[in-house]
């Protein structure tokens, strides 16, 4: 539904820190399923011994998840393809729960649905699958809008 191309348009996110190949399904507003294959040949697997079983950070798999859920958010409503002068900020999460280990070669799906939103202030659930078990679990992600200005000292884009 959204390749990499569109993902690059909506998502300041690059290598190595952009972490969604591909949106599966969407419905504006609502949810988002999106998709990240993870690869042996992934920056945070450099330094890993050859005798060790590599596991993906649980840090890049919640990043990962909170870009799926900028993606949602970007197609919504008055923020349709982008957030203008405005930056997209993780502020919080709770009810974070880790169910398994993730591999090289595993492919990310992530659920994510938007619950809530207050003015520049949204409120995302959802969960991240490998093969159809869930892997990680999330009550609530607060994600807010603020002025580029504020945040990066410059217009955004710039």
């Amino acid at each position: 539904m959204l390749s990499v191309q569109r993902i690059r348009a909506l998502l300041p996110h690059r290598y190595p820190m952009l972490l969604v190949d591909r949106v599966v399904e969407a419905v504006p507003g609502e949810r988002l399923v999106a998709r990240k294959a993870v690869t042996v040949n992934e920056p945070c697997y450099a330094d890993v011994a050859d005798d060790t079983d590599p596991r993906y950070p649980a840090s890049l798999l919640v990043e990962s998840w909170g870009q799926s859920a900028a993606l949602l958010a970007a197609l919504g409503g008055e923020r349709a393809g982008g957030f203008g002068d405005k930056v997209l900020l993780f502020g919080s999460m709770a009810g974070a729960e880790f169910h398994g280990d993730v591999h090289p070669g595993d492919v990310l799906e992530h659920h994510v649905s938007l619950s809530r939103e207050a003015g520049d202030t949204l409120l995302f659930e959802g969960h991240t699958e490998v093969s159809g078990n869930r892997v990680f679990e999330l009550e609530r992600a607060v994600l807010a809008l603020r002025p580029s200005e504020g945040v990066l000292g410059r217009p955004a884009g710039m």
